[in-house]
């Protein structure tokens, strides 16, 4: 290989990663503009909304200037999205108190959630899903596939109300509710957040189990692992040491996606187990028809999928080498 060569291959993933930012950044801005907007043309004035039904027309006006809503909406958008670039989401239209400080603690409880979903779904999905492969026509391997969709037909929602009827009400091992930071309490914390992330990850751990299952029945079909059994190895060995690699490029893509889905599958757990996260912040902030704090929080999940799309391009990268190559 020629020195040409040996830097063309090697800039190879860089260049892609930094095509794939550029993508990541475009769609964030263009995604700020659709989030705008449609706040922009919902009815009603928050002033008015703050204020109440008994205000003044005059003091409405005042409200107006002081939310900065009697000025051109493409300066607000450029003003919003200034202070969001310098970490300034500002002040709520409602509590009067700024957004940002808020935001952060409520997306600290909400990642936590996430995190531990994705890990419960990832811990049940990978060895029932390669189970579920290898014994596909046995009476395990059935069994598992069945398990599992019955599991995807599962409302999150439903799970979580279970779980708590079981494990809270009956036999009383686990909180139905609430949260502790773990810079409190660890114990407390851990004892909190076992349940809500039971019941986020169940149902993702079944459709999940789906993926790694068709994913690995594909890889047990190709020359290079029939080839590595006809060497002696076992089935399952041959499989770790040659076959999740690329079993694993077509589950990056669901693990990606169904990231995603548990960033708005929160919404609704927090609400069962009185979480305060950033779901909770939406709903209250809907509710209370404070469009700037929604519009902040919406932006915040959007870019949060964003971000996860990217990352996800950016495993493939390194998980499979043609992409390397090309």
């Amino acid at each position: 290989m020629t020195t040409a060569e040996r830097l063309a291959a090697g800039a190879g993933p860089a260049a892609a990663i930094a095509r794939r930012l550029v993508i990541f950044v475009a769609s964030g801005f263009v995604a700020s503009v659709v989030v705008f907007a449609f706040m922009a043309v919902l009815p009603g004035d928050p002033a008015q909304v703050a204020l109440g039904v008994n205000a003044t027309p005059e003091l409405v006006e005042q409200t107006r200037q002081q939310f900065g809503l009697d000025r051109p909406l493409v300066t607000q958008y450029l003003d919003w999205m200034g202070g969001l670039l310098t970490g300034d989401f500002g002040t709520s239209y409602v509590t009067k108190e700024p957004i940002g400080p808020q935001l952060v603690d409520r997306l600290g409880v909400t990642l936590w959630l996430v995190g531990a979903g994705m890990l419960v779904a990832v811990l049940i999905a990978v060895p029932l899903g390669i189970v579920a492969a290898v014994r596909h026509r046995k009476p395990s391997g059935v069994g598992v596939s069945a398990a599992a969709q019955v599991g995807v037909a599962v409302p999150a929602f439903l799970a979580a109300i279970i779980l708590v009827q079981v494990f809270s009400v009956q036999l009383g091992w686990l909180p139905s509710g609430g949260w502790t930071p773990p810079a409190y309490d660890l114990g407390a914390w851990l004892r909190g957040l076992i349940l809500p992330a039971v019941s986020l990850g169940l149902v993702q751990g079944a459709v999940l189990t789906r993926y790694v299952r068709s994913a690995v029945l594909d890889v047990q079909r190709e020359d290079f692992l029939r080839t590595a059994r006809a060497k002696g190895l076992r089935p399952y060995p041959a499989l770790v040491r040659h076959g999740l690699r690329n079993a694993a490029v077509p589950v990056v893509t669901v693990l990606g996606v169904q990231l995603a889905t548990l960033l708005v599958g929160a919404v609704v757990i927090e609400r069962v187990f009185v979480l305060p996260g950033l779901g909770s912040m939406l709903l209250d902030s809907v509710a209370a028809r404070d469009l700037l704090a929604v519009q902040s929080i919406v932006l915040v999940l959007v870019v949060g999928v964003l971000l996860v799309n990217f990352l996800v391009d950016v495993l493939y990268t390194v998980l499979d080498p043609r992409l390397r190559r090309s």
